[in-house]
């Protein structure tokens, strides 16, 4: 369950990385948006991973740490409010600079209509 767990943090980490290196803004949204996920799911690990333990105390015998569900659901609420001022901030740059390359600059290639 550990290695099935760690691999997909892994694969998050990389497709976000993967992505943010791209030349668009949307992509570069997209990969800050998988990096958070692969934190998210770091941090609530950081709990240990436990099955059919409960998540509040006195309910059961045997419980689950409740700070990495905490800090989960606090990571949750400043990532989508840091996702959306990302946005805002892509959209302006579109409008302002009639690109949405990183740099603000469009390359030779893309000029003739290529992708």
């Amino acid at each position: 369950m550990e290695i099935f767990y760690a691999s997909c943090v892994g694969l998050l980490v990389s497709c976000g990385v993967f992505l943010i290196l791209r030349s668009r803004t949307f992509t570069v949204v997209l990969g800050l948006t998988m990096l958070s996920y692969a934190v998210n799911l770091f941090l609530f690990s950081s709990g240990r991973l436990s099955i059919n333990k409960a998540a509040v105390l006195g309910t059961g015998s045997e419980y689950a740490d409740p700070l990495p569900q905490a800090f989960v659901l606090t990571a949750i609420v400043i990532g989508f409010a840091m996702t959306a001022f990302v946005v805002i901030l892509a959209i302006r740059g579109q409008v302002d600079l009639g690109s949405d390359h990183v740099d603000g600059q469009v390359q030779e290639s893309n000029k003739k209509g290529n992708l």
